[in-house]
């Protein structure tokens, strides 16, 4: 008896490490055919998230590249304008300034000319005066060189 239990626990024993043996075979078969299946997947996953992901970068490298062209456009477009209005300004005020420069120069002539003709006129005046006043002294040197008697004595 104890024999046929002993042959009995035995084979018990080889037959459920067998079986053990087999399942954790076929155990880690699957588990490798799992793994596969699993790369493959989240390769394809990855593979079409790069896919979208580079589709919506060209498209937004596209939009910015159109935006960039627009707004450079606008600017160039503003730039010239302002460019056309600083000129005309420009040469707007250079000729007001022209023009004041010679109504200036008008004005600050004809005020020379007119203190001129005062100048000379004042001069001419003086000048008379002086002669006047040097005939009349020189007359009455000579009358008293000739002795003649002074009226206001």
């Amino acid at each position: 008896m104890t024999l046929k239990r002993l042959t009995i626990g035995v084979l018990a024993l080889v037959l459920t490490s067998g079986t053990t043996t087999m399942l954790l075979a076929q155990t880690a078969k699957e588990d490798m055919k799992d793994a596969g299946h699993e790369t493959k997947d989240a390769a394809k996953d990855t593979g079409h998230a790069t896919k979208v992901v580079a589709k919506d970068t060209a498209h937004g490298t596209k939009v910015a590249a159109k935006d960039t062209a627009h707004g450079t456009t606008v600017a160039a477009k503003d730039t010239a304008h302002g460019t056309k209005v600083a000129a005309k300004d420009t040469a707007h005020g250079a000729t007001v300034a022209a023009k004041d420069t010679a109504h200036g120069t008008k004005v600050v002539a004809k005020d020379t000319a007119h203190g001129a003709t005062v100048a000379a006129k004042d001069t001419a005046h003086v000048t008379k005066v002086a002669a006047k006043d040097t005939a009349h002294g020189t007359e009455k040197v000579g009358d008293k060189i000739a002795g003649k008697p002074d009226p206001k004595e």
